[in-house]
C-alpha cells in the first residue's frame, strides 16, 4: 500500500507541473476572445458599415466554420500525436486572423477571414481540455475532472477581466489597438505551447462500451448541454433588457450582475471540481441542471434587481458543475477519443447561440419575463435528458480520468 502512496503522488504532481503552462495559455486565449467578442457586431457595425443582415450572416458563419474545423481537428488528433502542433497552429491562426482583421474593413475578406483563420484558432479550446486529459493519463493522476474545472475557471478569469480591459482599449485607440491587442495575446499563447508544452501520445488502447448504447447517451448527454447553455446565452442576452424594461432598474446594473456571476463562478468551478474527486460527475452536472431550473424560474419571478443579484450563487454553481464538468463527462462516456469528446462539448455553445436567437426576438414580443421562462424551460429539458441517462461511465474510463 504505501508503494502505491509513494509513486502516485509525485505523478500528480509531475501532471498539474505540467499543467501550469497550459493554464496560462488558456488564460491569454480566453482574454482574446474575451476583448473581441462583446463587441464584434458593434465592430461590423460602425467600423465595417454593414447591414443588420450581413452583421446576422457574419455571426452564424463564423460560429458554424468553428465547428466544421474542431470536429476535423479533433477526430484527427485522437488517431495521431500532433495535440501539441494542433495547438500552436491554432494560436497562430488567431494571432494572423486578429492583426488582419486590425487593418481590413472589406466586409467579404473578414468572413473569409473568420471563417478560416479565426475558425481555425476555435479549436484552441477543445484541444486544450484533451490535451489536459493526456498529459493527466500519462501521469496516472485521476483528477482529470479538477484539471478541466480549473482550466474552465482561467476562461471565467478572462471574462471578468476582459471587457474592461477591451473598453478601456476603445477609448484609447479604438477597434485597430483592440485587435492588435488580440493578436498580442495568441502571440503569447503561442510562445507558451512552443517552449513549455511536450507533444503527448494518445493511449494505446482503451476498452470502449458498446457503440450504440453509447452512442444514445452521449447524444442526450450534448443535446443537453446545448439547450442549458442556450439558456445561459438568452440569460446573458436579455440581462439588461430584463432589468431596464421590466424591473425598471438601470442598465448599469446588468453588467455588475454579470460580473458578480463570473467572479463566483471561480471558487465554484474549483469546488465541483474537488468534489468530481468523490461523487460522480453524471450526478453533479444532474444537481447542477437542477440549480439552473431554480435560477431562472425564480428570476422570472423577481421583483427587484437586487434579487436577481442574490440569485447570481444559484447562477454560478449551475455554470460551475454544468459547464464546468461537462467536457469531463462527455471525455468519460468517450474513453480514448478526448479530442472528439471536448470538440463535440464544445460544438454545443454556437448550436445554443443560434437556439437563443429566436427566443430572444419571441420574448421582445411577449415581454422580456418571458425569457427566463423560456430559459427554465430549456433547463428543465436539459435536466429530464441527462436524469434520463441512465448509463454510467464504464470502470476502464473512470479509472483513466
Amino acid at each position: 500500500m504505501s508503494s502505491g502512496i509513494s509513486v502516485e503522488a509525485p505523478a500528480s504532481t509531475s501532471a498539474r507541473h505540467s499543467l501550469v503552462p497550459l493554464g496560462v495559455m488558456f488564460l491569454f486565449v480566453g482574454l482574446s476572445v474575451a476583448v473581441v467578442g462583446p463587441f464584434l457586431a458593434l465592430f461590423l457595425s460602425t467600423e465595417v458599415r454593414a447591414a443588420p443582415a450581413l452583421v446576422g450572416a457574419f455571426l452564424v458563419a463564423g460560429p458554424l466554420a468553428s465547428m466544421v474545423s474542431s470536429s476535423i481537428l479533433g477526430r484527427l488528433s485522437d488517431r495521431r500525436p500532433l495535440r501539441r502542433r494542433l495547438l500552436l497552429t491554432a494560436a497562430l491562426a488567431g494571432c494572423a486572423g486578429m492583426t488582419a482583421t486590425a487593418f481590413i474593413r472589406e466586409y467579404w475578406i473578414l468572413l473569409a477571414l473568420t471563417t478560416t483563420l479565426t475558425a481555425l484558432s476555435g479549436s484552441l479550446f477543445p484541444q486544450s481540455f484533451a490535451y489536459a486529459r493526456e498529459v493527466l493519463a500519462q501521469r496516472g493522476s485521476t483528477r482529470a475532472a479538477m484539471a478541466t474545472s480549473t482550466l474552465r475557471m482561467m476562461f471565467s478569469i478572462a471574462w471578468v477581466a476582459g471587457p474592461p480591459i477591451a473598453a478601456l482599449l476603445l477609448q484609447a485607440g479604438g477597434f485597430r489597438v483592440l485587435y492588435l491587442t488580440a493578436a498580442a495575446m495568441y502571440a503569447i499563447a503561442a510562445a507558451v505551447v512552443l517552449l513549455c508544452l511536450d507533444e503527448v501520445s494518445p493511449p494505446a488502447h482503451v476498452e470502449r462500451p458498446p457503440a450504440r448504447r453509447a452512442g444514445a447517451v452521449v447524444w442526450c448527454t450534448l443535446a443537453a448541454i446545448a439547450v442549458m447553455q442556450a439558456a445561459g446565452t438568452l440569460n446573458v442576452q436579455a440581462m439588461s433588457l430584463y432589468l431596464g424594461h421590466v424591473l425598471h432598474a438601470e442598465v448599469r446594473e446588468a453588467g455588475l450582475i454579470l460580473g458578480l456571476c463570473a467572479a463566483l463562478e471561480i471558487p465554484l468551478m474549483l469546488g465541483f471540481g474537488a468534489l468530481s474527486a468523490r461523487y460522480p460527475l453524471h450526478r453533479l452536472i444532474v444537481v447542477g441542471a437542477a440549480l439552473g431550473v431554480a435560477y431562472y424560474a425564480l428570476v422570472s419571478l423577481a421583483t427587484h434587481s437586487w434579487q436577481v443579484a442574490a440569485l447570481q450563487v444559484l447562477n454560478a454553481s449551475f455554470i460551475a458543475a454544468v459547464h464546468g464538468l461537462g467536457i469531463s463527462y462527455v471525455q468519460e462516456l468517450l474513453p480514448g477519443e478526448p479530442g472528439r469528446a471536448a470538440t463535440l462539448a464544445a460544438n454545443a455553445f454556437p448550436v445554443a447561440a443560434l437556439l437563443s436567437g429566436p427566443l430572444l426576438g419571441l420574448s421582445a414580443q411577449l415581454g422580456y419575463r418571458y425569457a427566463y421562462v423560456c430559459a427554465a424551460g430549456l433547463c428543465l429539458l436539459g435536466f429530464l435528458l441527462l436524469a434520463g441517462t441512465a448509463q454510467r461511465p464504464t470502470t476502464n474510463a473512470r479509472a483513466t480520468s
